[in-house]
């Protein structure tokens, strides 16, 4: 089982649950190749082999990134007006970045020739980390067969749009300007 499956099974209609599964997998794939394209250069490795290259590539993926996130709005908004938690005192089933997710970016964009404010680097790869972990976390639910309740359910995927679709976005643009 994986995370589409408490997604799809919530929904009020099936073409609502697709289009939101298929949205939410994009941008966790985008997601995961920025968070991975900054890990391997914390790690040294200096793919692709020029600055220049880098800095394009960091662009590309926040832009990938950007982009999902975008794509994200209309069918999340839709399923939350859909969802109809029966009570409105729900919480987030997933909590916020650890400890190993605070990293200190300067360091590794100066290393790695990349010019970019660390600042929103940090933001983006705290928040689309934590997206990540929400979509894992629904995926270990489904598979223990402990899924959520509506309420739950509404009030993650509430933080996690407004988040993404705030500050989030706003940092993407910036990062793939």
């Amino acid at each position: 089982m994986s995370w589409n499956t408490v997604i799809e099974g919530n929904a009020a209609s099936e073409p609502t649950g697709t289009k939101l599964v298929y949205q939410l997998r994009a941008c966790e794939v985008a997601a995961v190749a920025f968070c991975r394209l900054l890990e391997r250069w914390g790690r040294g490795d200096a793919v692709p082999a020029t600055a220049g290259a880098r800095q394009a590539a960091l662009r590309r993926a926040a832009d990938r990134v950007e982009t999902a996130i975008a794509g994200l709005e209309k069918p999340l908004s839709r399923y939350l007006l859909e969802l109809e938690p029966d009570r409105a005192e729900g919480q987030s089933w997933y909590l916020g970045p650890g400890a190993a997710e605070l990293v200190e970016w300067r360091p590794v964009l100066d290393r790695a020739g990349v010019c970019a404010c660390p600042n929103r680097v940090a933001s983006v790869y705290l928040e689309l980390a934590v997206l990540v972990r929400a979509l894992e976390g629904l995926a270990a639910a489904a598979m223990l067969d402990v899924m959520p309740d509506k309420s739950t359910l509404w009030a993650g995927l509430f933080d996690l749009r407004d988040t993404l679709l705030g500050s989030t976005v706003d940092d993407l643009r910036a990062l793939a300007a």
